[in-house]
């Protein structure tokens, strides 16, 4: 009897350790990127991106959907996401779908890490679809769709009208912020760092 619960002690012991450790390997090199923009370390060139601090962790409605009806309460997916949020996708905000899907696709072997993700308001998407087939569009139920959109809002901005683009990380807080003016290769530096010192997502 004895010898059972040495063992099974051992056992929670190990696991315990085997918890803590996985904690780390996932989440101490995004702690290291986001330590690395804020103290200002850029190698190889300057980022125009806002710093969100503390990240804020997305808390999402659980009738939350896609264009499809599919749930997505935690449509980050364990992957770096690109986000654009709009109130309805007019000129600004369809260069903005262009620009991440460039920043997307030059990322070559790293883009099943990353994917695209608009909110909008706009119950009509079939153009964007038919132009992004592969972007992630949430635009369920209004109150749902506000609820989450609020979230982004950064220095009592709207953000349905900032046309900024913005970093989810694997673990669902929402990091990064670029104004509207920031070029689409300062915004690829920055992700491309992420993607290279982050083995998350």
């Amino acid at each position: 009897m004895q010898n059972e619960l040495m063992i099974d002690s051992a056992q929670q012991r190990r696991g315990r350790m085997i918890f803590i450790m996985m904690a780390i390997f996932f989440t101490v090199p995004i702690v290291i990127v986001v330590l690395m923009i804020k103290y200002d370390w850029r190698p190889g060139g300057q980022s125009q991106g806002e710093l969100i601090q503390p990240p804020r962790l997305v808390q999402t409605q659980a009738t939350l959907s896609d264009y499809k009806g599919v749930p997505q309460t935690k449509f980050w997916g364990d992957k770096w996401n690109l986000v654009v949020v709009a109130e309805t996708c007019e000129a600004q905000c369809l260069s903005k779908l262009h620009d991440i899907r460039q920043i997307h696709v030059s990322t070559y072997k790293d883009m099943l890490r990353v994917q695209r993700v608009l909110i909008t308001r706009q119950t009509d998407v079939t153009k964007l679809v038919e132009m992004y087939p592969d972007i992630m569009i949430l635009n369920g139920s209004a109150d749902n769709i506000s609820a989450l959109a609020q979230q982004f809002n950064i220095r009592d901005e709207n953000a349905m009208l900032t046309n900024r683009i913005y970093f989810i990380d694997p673990l669902g807080h929402i990091m990064m912020s670029y104004p509207s003016d920031a070029p689409a290769v300062n915004i690829r530096k920055d992700l491309v760092r992420l993607l290279k010192f982050s083995w998350a997502g």
